[in-house]
């Protein structure tokens, strides 16, 4: 599930909506005793949107790799399935993903934050620790116009999330979930548990 040479490995879609890609895809290559290395038959491209999380690219892709097993197979019935080397200098890495990875960094810039959160989405979830409650973080979108403010400031709560600066811009918290507790739009959890 991506354009190889690029994102061999556990965790290729993954990690590519964590580096904010606007494009993957899937290849259908053969396979070598190195891992992701063999000759490449044929690929299918998409774009990513800019709030798609990985499980919902993962389903997209789901599609677009049975749709290029098909036609791959029967290039192979042809005797038409040619493999193209990759490429080498143009390798990089997806390695399997873990909980470390889930502690939102509000330093770094509110795209980063956004593509954080979509890329660790459905598993391990982004987690952030807001007026003294951990919580999972499963949707932000990225505000245009947000005051600035110390990363990691409450900027304020709104009928669709509550707002949070970042190193710079602001992402707003759309649905989240309290430890313990299930998920819920931002603005209907602290309806029920006010910010000072």
């Amino acid at each position: 599930a991506s354009l190889l040479p690029k994102y061999r490995g556990s965790a290729p879609y993954q990690w590519a909506v964590l580096d904010g890609l606007e494009e993957t895809g899937v290849s259908a290559m053969y396979l070598c005793r190195e891992m992701d290395a063999g000759d490449v038959i044929d690929v299918a491209k998409t774009p990513i949107d800019p709030n798609e999380t990985a499980g919902m690219l993962l389903d997209r892709l789901a599609v677009l790799g049975a749709e290029l097993l098909s036609s791959t197979l029967s290039k192979v019935e042809k005797g038409e399935a040619k493999g193209v080397a990759q490429d080498e200098s143009l390798v990089c890495y997806a390695p399997m993903l873990d909980k470390s990875m889930c502690p939102i960094d509000f330093t770094k810039t509110a795209q980063q934050v956004h593509n954080q959160v979509r890329g660790l989405h459905p598993w391990p979830v982004a987690t952030a620790v807001l007026a003294g409650t951990k919580f999972k973080i499963h949707q932000t979108v990225v505000l245009e116009d947000a005051p600035a403010a110390a990363p990691g400031t409450i900027l304020g709560l709104t009928k669709t999330g509550l707002q949070v600066a970042c190193g710079s811009g602001a992402v707003e918290i759309r649905s989240l979930q309290a430890e313990g507790g299930k998920r819920m739009a931002a603005p209907d959890y602290f309806r029920g548990h006010p910010l000072e």
